[in-house]
């Protein structure tokens, strides 16, 4: 699991970029006699190539090796898990099906009450708590999105791909708990639903997102040259490190700070299982970005790595406004200003773990408690509730 404390370890350097275009792989002369299909059609159905007859006769030389698999691009069958490649992708699924919870386990009831007594929060806590749920209520599903409609039909290893069913299902329960605290808690639906729309700060980071959603969304796009080939790896980079490994931070430490006061402890709870599951995505998508770099580093072009670069820049710059908005006063012993460097230095960490170097000069977490939040240690959790390393049936550990 992700904690601030863990040593940063750069992703490896890949080779310079070179000039040459990627080459497409080979397409068997089955696929060549029929037009119109591409080798990405023949990665996922590679019945579509061949007449069973056919497939019979070949037998064992059409089973997958798994060195032939590929993170993109690849010609193997999805349909087969297994000789693993990438083990580290369903090592994750295991963790993340242990790691299960649902919202309607939590008790909401003393954040009922606490928001129903006209003197149980100030203003602005009171602000700062809708402003997160305005923001979150609609991220997760932006993020289910990409990876349902986009992502997913681009990957072509199938142990990326089980994760990401998992994720997928994850970032529905994130979305079920943001409406199971908006319920609770009895407010306007349509006032938290639509600030995606009419509160601007959250606007602006939705809209910033929306164009990386939409060209992998796209029908009309595949991968298989050097410019949709980073063009996936760019959506990928901004989901994993700028959405959830940024964009979610100035939210998560807020609410968990009121419930390091003793207020909203069951929406805390919430946010806590949900920061939980955001580490472990945004871990999954830096190992898959840093093994698509291994696997094609041509991709990996100085011009490439300006992009993104311009692109984190932009990242801080929205979510500091976010922070502005959310706290236009101090509140919880926090104040904007405070989470200037602490962006800073989660920017600094994404962009060495894909292999970039800092781009802000050294900064210092302001807030190290986060760390003990997402490494979530089997132990109770300061809100005495309930233990915080929640799983599931056989897979629980009770030492």
């Amino acid at each position: 699991m992700l904690s601030w404390d863990d040593e940063v370890t750069s992703a490896p350097r890949t080779p310079q970029a070179s000039a040459q275009p990627q080459l497409q792989p080979a397409v068997p002369s089955s696929a060549r006699a029929q037009p119109g299909l591409q080798p990405h059609d023949i990665a996922l159905n590679p019945a579509l190539v061949a007449k069973p007859s056919e497939l019979a006769k070949e037998g064992a030389a059409r089973r997958v090796n798994a060195a032939d698999k590929r993170i993109i691009n690849g010609q193997t069958d999805v349909n087969q898990l297994v000789p693993f490649k990438y083990k580290w992708a369903w090592d994750k699924y295991l963790a993340g099906c242990a790691n299960h919870w649902m919202p309607q386990e939590i008790n909401m009831q003393r954040d009922i009450e606490l928001w129903k007594n006209p003197n149980g929060l100030t203003d602005d806590e009171r602000r700062l708590v809708k402003r997160n749920l305005g923001f979150f209520v609609t991220a997760d599903s932006l993020a289910a999105n990409n990876i349902v409609l986009g992502t997913y039909r681009h990957i072509t290893a199938p142990e990326c791909r089980q994760y990401l069913l998992r994720q997928a299902f994850e970032e529905a329960i994130h979305t079920h708990a943001y409406q199971y605290i908006v319920e609770s808690l009895g407010l306007d639906e349509s006032e938290i639903f639509n600030a995606y729309n009419e509160v601007a700060s959250i606007r602006d980071k939705d809209q910033f997102l929306i164009p990386f959603i939409d060209v992998l969304t796209n029908p009309e796009f595949k991968t298989g040259t050097i410019e949709t080939d980073q063009t996936l790896l760019r959506s990928l980079i901004v989901f994993a490190c700028l959405m959830e490994g940024l964009f979610f931070y100035v939210g998560f430490t807020q609410i968990l700070a009121l419930g390091r006061q003793n207020k909203m402890m069951g929406a805390a709870e919430q946010y806590q299982y949900i920061l939980r599951d955001e580490s472990m995505h945004c871990n999954f998508g830096i190992d898959l970005i840093n093994t698509i770099k291994m696997e094609n580093p041509h991709l990996w072009t100085p011009e490439f790595r300006d992009e993104i670069k311009a692109l984190f820049f932009r990242a801080v710059e929205l979510e500091y406004r976010y922070a502005e908005d959310t706290m236009p006063r101090g509140v919880l012993g926090l104040n904007a200003p405070m989470f200037k460097g602490y962006l800073r230095f989660i920017a600094n960490r994404r962009a060495q773990q894909i292999g970039l170097d800092p781009m802000f000069g050294q900064e210092e977490n302001p807030f190290p408690w986060m760390s003990e939040m997402i490494d979530l240690k089997k132990e109770r959790n300061f809100f005495e509730t309930r233990v915080i390393e929640y799983q599931t049936g056989g897979a629980l550990n009770w030492e």
